[in-house]
């Protein structure tokens, strides 16, 4: 008879191997930064062309402690957050619609991609002389950006539904929205989470891209703040701003596609 027990706790293990996980990050992390403070302090390269590793680490806390960074994050926050959905929402009926209709995506797809053709640096002013530098022109950049990934995963991932599911389901007597729910919506979510994982990250760039050209509040605004006065160290600071903040809206869609896919497995 074993008389052993078993004292791990039921999570310790997925606790182990996320740690493991992050190991050769903290590792790249470490060296990356050794390698930065080298070149800075041995460089001999002035603070305000390169900073050292250091001087951001005070910069990040003095814009903390004033409230600053917290402040024009949350403005760039709100900016992609409201973008994302917009843009996200409108490609998703859009997709759908061509989906349904061959004709439908024969007429409208040169044009789209034809918008895409051109970059959104060079139309910014342009939304913003019709619009106005508010936040709608910058929400519209952030919109314009996602807008083109979803739709096409959204219509990839409809039309890759079996013919013999769409089979079974008419069989069945499914209405239209039941066979949106239970068969095209399941069959096209992975592929339009992949689209959203490209648009959540390209998201942040058209808010900084609208807050460069009409700055007054956001991390763009910081940027070219700090840039302005040769404040290269909070230069660094925003960039890592942005940077952490598409790794948390990329995380974040990833946890939604674990959440919703478990099915796969």
């Amino acid at each position: 008879m074993n008389n052993n027990i078993n004292l791990k706790a039921p999570g310790s293990r997925g606790k182990r191997s996320y740690a493991l996980r992050l190991m050769p990050v903290a590792a790249a992390v470490g060296v990356c930064g050794a390698v930065w403070q080298a070149a800075a302090g041995f460089g001999g390269m002035p603070a305000f062309i390169l900073p050292g590793p250091m001087a951001v680490a005070g910069r990040l806390t003095d814009s903390l402690s004033d409230g600053s960074l917290v402040r024009h994050s949350l403005v760039t926050l709100g900016e992609v957050l409201a973008g994302m959905a917009a843009g996200v929402g409108a490609a998703a009926l859009l997709g759908y619609l061509l989906s349904k209709s061959r004709l439908a995506e024969q007429i409208l797809a040169p044009y789209i991609v034809a918008t895409q053709a051109i970059p959104v640096v060079a139309i910014a002013p342009l939304l913003f002389i019709w619009l106005g530098s508010g936040l709608e022109s910058k929400v519209l950049i952030c919109a314009l950006i996602v807008f083109f990934p979803v739709l096409v995963n959204t219509v990839i991932g409809l039309r890759s539904v079996s013919a013999n599911l769409r089979e079974l389901m008419r069989s069945l007597g499914a209405s239209r929205w039941q066979n949106f729910r239970h068969l095209e919506l399941p069959a096209a979510l992975p592929v339009l989470l992949g689209g959203l994982k490209i648009g959540a990250t390209l998201s942040v760039i058209g808010a900084v891209v609208g807050e460069f050209i009409a700055p007054d509040r956001g991390l763009g605004f910081l940027i070219s703040i700090a840039r302005g006065q040769y404040d290269t160290a909070l230069v660094f600071v925003g960039v890592f701003s942005l940077v952490a903040m598409a790794l948390g809206l990329y995380g974040l869609v990833a946890w939604a596609e674990n959440r919703f896919l478990a099915w796969r497995e």
